[in-house]
């Protein structure tokens, strides 16, 4: 590793990808014929390849989970808080993989990449995606890279849904499910904001029906809007009242009647809906958007979580925080109420912090401490 970048972090990262010619069959009932995942990894797997970690991203996520991609990159990966030397996934142990799911805009199969029956942009076109999919995908990854069985697959909000998911599936791959700020399903609240940022997308007159690749326009203000909305749902009262107040940009009593920005968290939340616009894809966006909503392992068992989780055999941890209202920590100890039920072993955290949602990327310390504390217990048990 050379360059400007922290001791604990991994540096320079190149992103891979591998292309998978055997066709995949979906939820939906649809089939892809072949697909390629984008890929990163950090750290080194060893001789028996057995400590290697998934990391499973949440909604507007990427493969680029920690490091840096260009030497002059400003801002590392999403998840840099917890991946790197010292850290609580820590390479110095543990070989990390994170690829980015399909159906995303970053190098994977999806919306944004051709269509081989008509060698066009899929747009509209690309099938709906569930979790369960996903799953199926990342498991072809792991036989790529010669991994058998993880020592843990982790992930925080729609990532730990994916984490529960591959401890559901696939219960003989992965030694630990790690679940982070997340949810058993979504609440009806959860799916009303979801389809607000979806209307939001789809009544742009450049969404065109999805198909805006043809035209070489986008849902740019539509798409701005639904991350504005989603935004606000991933931080808490306290952190934008500590953070932005009712802090004015011009003079107090400047009464605006163009309703342009006026309050700074106004602006903050501008700047976040435009620089997403620049790094997303709004056909990707309606598609996770709805692999959350239909995210409900215990519908198959009449609404029995407990009974869906019964094949379960990775010890799991569950951890929340206190002022996460989009993913509550009464949504974690549901999970967690469940896995007792039927004799699991699991460990819960629940976190005090005041940033919301996205407490689960950020380097709270008592967050830290316990992370770190439960992967040394796996790295403990691989022998790394």
């Amino acid at each position: 590793m050379s360059g400007p970048f922290p001791e604990d972090s991994v540096g320079l990262v190149t992103p891979r990808t591998v292309h998978f010619d055997e066709p995949l069959s979906l939820d939906s009932g649809r089939m892809l014929p072949g697909y390629t995942l984008a890929y990163e990894t950090y750290g080194e797997l060893n001789a028996d390849a057995s400590n290697a970690v998934l990391v499973c991203h949440a909604l507007s996520g990427s493969h680029h989970a920690a490091g840096y991609n260009a030497p002059d990159e400003r801002k590392p990966g999403w998840w840099e808080a917890c991946i790197g030397p010292g850290k609580p996934l820590d390479t110095n142990r543990f070989f990390i993989v994170c690829s980015n799911n399909l159906g995303g805009c970053h190098g994977s199969t999806g919306p944004t990449t051709s269509n081989p029956e008509t060698g066009e942009a899929y747009g509209a076109d690309f099938p709906l995606v569930t979790v369960r999919d996903w799953v199926r995908s990342q498991a072809r990854l792991a036989d790529h890279l010669g991994i058998p069985r993880w020592a843990a697959v982790a992930g925080g909000s729609l990532g730990g849904m994916q984490a529960l998911q591959w401890a559901i599936d696939l219960p003989e791959r992965l030694a630990h499910a790690i679940v982070i700020a997340a949810a058993p399903r979504l609440s009806a609240q959860n799916i009303a904001f979801n389809e607000v940022a979806r209307q939001a997308i789809r009544s742009d007159p450049d969404f065109r029906e999805g198909r805006y690749a043809a035209t070489g326009d986008r849902p740019r203000t539509g798409l701005m809007l639904a991350r504005m909305l989603g935004h606000i749902t991933y931080l808490s009262e306290a952190a934008m009242g500590e953070k932005f107040g009712r802090d004015r940009r011009g003079e107090p009593n400047d009464y605006g009647f163009n309703y342009d920005v006026e309050f700074e968290v106004e602006s903050y939340l501008r700047h976040q809906g435009q620089s997403f616009v620049d790094r997303f894809d709004a056909n990707t966006y309606l598609l996770m958007t709805r692999a959350l909503d239909y995210f409900d392992p215990a519908s198959a068992c009449g609404g029995d979580l407990a009974e869906a989780l019964r094949g379960v055999t990775a010890p799991c941890f569950i951890a929340s925080f206190t002022s996460d209202w989009r993913f509550p920590p009464a949504a974690s100890r549901e999970i967690v109420r469940a896995l007792l039920d039927t004799n699991k072993r699991v460990s819960y955290a629940e976190i005090r912090a005041n940033h919301g949602h996205d407490a689960f990327l950020m380097p709270v310390p008592r967050y830290r401490e316990v992370f770190t504390t439960y992967m040394q217990r796996v790295a403990a048990e691989v022998g790394v």
